[in-house]
């Protein structure tokens, strides 16, 4: 008999029928007459209740089942007369699966600190909480790639081994297949990297724009969507060393083109949240973060703020001189924290911003000078309780003009000659954005560390699973 699963078994028309369901018992209760096992299987956030009435069952056929058991069950689907559910499942048949020894089993029914889970990240998918997380991060994958096809943009893949560095930071992982005991050094004591597997230093891309940008200037509008690395030594709650990017590239855009696309793309992966995540978002709402729905809606319903950085500063300088305290100081030319980015969006203007036309030295060589030759066309999306959750800029299409940017930041560019190339054969002026796929989900999720919105975190000292 085919299985039912449980996200399908509320549907009107099962009732009366005879169904096979299979999943993990979340609880077990009852008495000598009547046992109630709470059954999920993944598919939703909805238990489904199986009675088992003890004339057909002995204690001994239910005694595996405990609390992390699997089991399947086939009975008849009917109406429920009980508190908490519209249908339940009269047990005439029991497989046991797989045990779970309560002594052991360390997802018992009760509360769990989210530092204990992720401890345990090979079961927290089990709980409800992370069941719901992970259902929403694939259904906002989903969203990017439709929001990116219906829009007309190409699915692009960028390398992950790459020998060059996007943001010039220098926080890269290694790739390398050479002996770390045995390394071979010139008269400078540097890494030849000659019998090396790519010949030469290579690493984990910390960014896939700059391949990004050669597919624009082929393909015209294309998104890049995978993972990326920084060995950056920062354990907060907002930083991974390994986490997700979506970067889309625009050939021929401007900084407004790019700012519309920013707030389009950010709006409808929420909506989308919202219309298909109903379940989950609500169990969300009220288990985590009570203001979290109506926080997701109000984006949705509200025209971002576009705001220039030096008006920004101005505005956070007034509020610290009536008063206001930050643990960094403000001034023009400070590379603004999270403390800022809140206080504008959350306490000033009550919405999301955009923020543009940053100073040069703060930004990467990569974004296009303004007239003023000080401030560069960069912009960075802020959210309520996250901060900035989209960088991008318009790029410099000019040669003489990035020659000079590179220069002034000492980049290395003799892996570059590529990315240089863009800019000497049909140059277009093009913008793109970067987008933090975990900080999406830590607003749309209302969690409050990074750690807890992708299944398996990677930070400093921690490997594990």
């Amino acid at each position: 008999m085919k299985r039912t699963k449980i996200v399908d078994i509320f549907a009107p028309e099962l009732v009366g029928t005879q169904v096979s369901v299979k999943g993990w018992v979340r609880s077990r209760r009852g008495n000598k007459f009547v046992q109630f096992v709470a059954l999920n299987d993944g598919s939703t956030i909805k238990n489904i209740q199986i009675v088992f009435d003890m004339e057909k069952f002995n204690e001994e056929q239910l005694k595996p089942i405990t609390t992390g058991a699997s089991i399947h069950v086939v009975g008849q689907l009917v109406e429920s007369m009980g508190k908490g559910q519209t249908v339940e499942v009269q047990a005439e048949s029991l497989e046991v699966y797989g045990t779970a020894d309560p002594d052991t089993y360390p997802l018992q029914k009760k509360g769990h600190t989210f530092e204990f889970l992720r401890e345990k990240a090979h079961l927290r998918p089990r709980t409800n909480t992370f069941g719901a997380i992970f259902r929403i991060r694939h259904n906002m994958a989903i969203a990017i790639h439709q929001f990116f096809h219906e829009h007309g943009y190409f699915y692009f893949h960028t390398p992950i081994i790459t020998a060059s560095d996007c943001e010039g930071a220098g926080q890269m992982f290694q790739v390398t297949t050479k002996n770390l005991y045995d390394l071979k050094k010139d008269e400078n004591g540097s890494i030849i990297y000659d019998d090396d597997f790519f010949g030469k230093q290579a690493s984990l891309t910390v960014s896939g724009q700059l391949e990004g940008e050669l597919a624009a200037t082929a393909l015209g509008s294309i998104y890049t969507f995978g993972p990326t690395f920084r060995a950056e030594n920062s354990n907060t709650p907002r930083h991974l060393a390994e986490f997700w990017m979506v970067e889309p590239e625009v050939a021929f855009a401007d900084l407004n083109d790019l700012m519309d696309l920013e707030e389009e793309f950010i709006k409808y992966c929420i909506n989308w949240a919202l219309e298909n995540c109903n379940d989950d978002l609500e169990f969300l709402n009220n288990m985590i973060d009570k203001g979290l729905i109506e926080r997701l809606k109000e984006v949705v319903n509200t025209e971002f703020v576009r705001l220039p950085y030096t008006e920004g500063v101005k505005i956070l300088e007034e509020a610290v001189a009536a008063g206001k305290k930050f643990e960094f100081p403000v001034y023009w030319g400070c590379d603004l924290a999270s403390e800022h980015e809140r206080y504008l969006v959350e306490e000033h203007f009550k919405k999301p911003v955009i923020m543009t036309d940053y100073p040069k030295d703060i930004k990467a060589f990569y974004m296009k000078l303004n007239e003023d030759g000080k401030t560069v066309q960069g912009t960075d999306v802020l959210f309520p309780q996250i901060g900035e959750i989209i960088g991008g800029s318009v790029r410099e299409e000019n040669y003489d003009k990035l020659m000079t940017r590179i220069e002034e930041m000492n980049i290395p560019m003799k892996d570059m000659w590529w990315y240089l190339d863009t800019r000497r054969f049909g140059t277009v002026p093009h913008a793109g954005f970067g987008l933090g796929f975990e900080r999406l989900l830590l607003f749309v999720t209302g969690m409050t560390n990074i750690r807890d919105v992708i299944p398996f975190p990677r930070t400093p000292n921690n490997a594990e699973f």
